[in-house]
């Protein structure tokens, strides 16, 4: 990642160390990856979360070390480090060499730098490790976190996750959890981290035929143990609010006469954004062009614990051009039409022992829905963030939208109650045309006033 100096500027006095298991977890440990983790390895999980002046007061790195030092205890795994076994397949040896910690500074306020217009291309991406796995398996921590400090008293802190690790729900749950245990060394409650990783995976005796190929996965050149994706155009990252009566407006205008009809918010702004991205395609009308992915929460997995990449993968193909087609029907095929394809990308991967490398987000236009993620969740002093960032380092040329929240519910805050934040991740060349027409919808005006 190459920043320019003026940016790099701004975020100094970087300071590294470790921090691993409260407790010795044991010898010869190891974490057995499914065919879904593994599936997931070329990507990251990104989360930034901003919190204000009051919610950091008093807290400083060594009270985050304190707090993770339990968590980790539970979430062992994600203080070893990656190995192959001898036909190739990654596992994780859990041997305790901890999980990555950055400190910063910031010469400007939290305010400053969301109203930059630069933000959420480049500075927000010196507030989150860009480190990847790799190029030496041994020496590569699958989690980092970064605490910068602010000049307003504010702080952010953000969370790379290796995705062979977890979902973004898994993240959250991770964050959340370190949350509840810094605000226990405050008063002296003991920890009460009982659920643990299921390290067991089933593997289906019957490959699927050939003709039965996930749409989802993508297969890409092998990347040894440097574990990146290599796009074949530069990607650009731009992000918007969508208020409650933007959101309003979108549902009148889907369910036409039918107002009383109840249209998914998630599902209606994909259907948006996915005829925005057709038309600036100039009408590409291929089969890839007309197939997109969709992410969500699986509603029957816990909402707690460590539950790694659980997530609902489905794909949908529009048999009609997408440009043509009324948004209500492109909501229907959504919500209706999409196939859950896990089972056949465990499977995809299971043929080869998990040796081939695979991305998903970015194989198709990729659709994510996080408004289940308990992003919020995470509080320092008893505060909620002002502001989460997500989203997913490692997407494909087709590139992905990522849909959460665009604050704490019940907040009061504008933004908290009813609005959505979208990240797009897409080719920078059509990035002025796709803004263009997302205008044209009453959609991006004032992406980088996020405030």
């Amino acid at each position: 990642m190459v920043f320019t100096k003026e940016l790099e500027d701004l975020v100094y006095g970087i300071k590294l160390s470790s921090v691993g298991p409260g407790r010795v977890t044991g010898s010869d440990v190891v974490h057995d990856l499914s065919g879904m983790d593994i599936a997931m390895k070329l990507h990251y999980v990104k989360v930034v979360y901003f919190f204000s002046s009051q919610a950091a007061q008093g807290l400083n790195l060594t009270r985050f070390k304190e707090a993770t030092f339990d968590c980790f205890c539970d979430f062992y795994y994600t203080c070893g480090r990656l190995r192959r076994s001898e036909s190739g397949r990654p596992y994780i040896k859990c041997n305790d060499c901890g999980a990555r910690y950055i400190e910063a500074c910031c010469d400007m306020t939290i305010d400053e730098c969301l109203q930059m217009k630069d933000f959420y291309s480049d500075l927000q991406k010196l507030l989150v490790s860009q480190q990847v796995i790799g190029p030496e398996l041994t020496f590569s921590p699958p989690v980092l976190i970064q605490v910068t400090r602010f000049k307003c008293g504010g702080l952010s802190v953000g969370l790379s996750w290796a995705h062979i690790l977890g979902d973004a729900f898994t993240a959250a749950n991770f964050m959340n959890r370190c949350g509840q245990a810094m605000a226990r060394l405050g008063s002296n409650t003991p920890a009460n981290l009982q659920y643990k990783s299921n390290t067991q995976h089933e593997r289906s005796k019957n490959p699927l035929p050939l003709h039965d190929e996930p749409l989802s996965l993508k297969w890409v050149d092998p990347v040894g143990d440097h574990w990146i994706v290599s796009n074949n155009c530069r990607m650009d990252t731009f992000s918007f609010h969508i208020t409650a009566s933007q959101l309003a407006t979108l549902h009148s205008e889907i369910s036409g006469r039918n107002r009383s009809d109840q249209v998914p918010i998630f599902e209606s702004i994909c259907a948006i954004i996915w005829k925005c991205i057709a038309k600036v395609k100039l009408g590409e009308e291929t089969a890839q062009a007309r197939t997109v992915t969709i992410c969500k929460k699986d509603p029957r997995k816990p909402s707690k614990g460590v539950v790694t990449n659980t997530q609902i993968i489905s794909a949908v193909t529009l048999d009609l051009s997408v440009m043509e087609t009324d948004p209500q029907r492109l909501v229907t095929l959504l919500v209706n039409e999409a196939v859950d394809e896990r089972m056949k990308m465990e499977e995809v991967v299971e043929r080869d022992d998990g040796v081939s490398d695979f991305i998903m987000y970015g194989a198709n236009l990729t659709f994510v829905d996080l408004e289940e993620a308990d992003l919020y969740g995470f509080e320092l002093n008893g505060y909620k963030p002002d502001l989460v960032y997500c989203t997913v380092h490692g997407v494909g040329d087709e590139g992905a939208v990522f849909v959460l929240p665009a604050g704490p519910k019940g907040s009061g805050q504008a933004n908290g109650d009813g609005g959505r934040m979208v990240t797009i991740i897409f080719p920078e060349s059509l990035v002025p045309e796709l803004k263009a027409e997302l205008a044209k919808k009453g959609l991006g005006q004032g992406d980088h006033d996020l405030t």
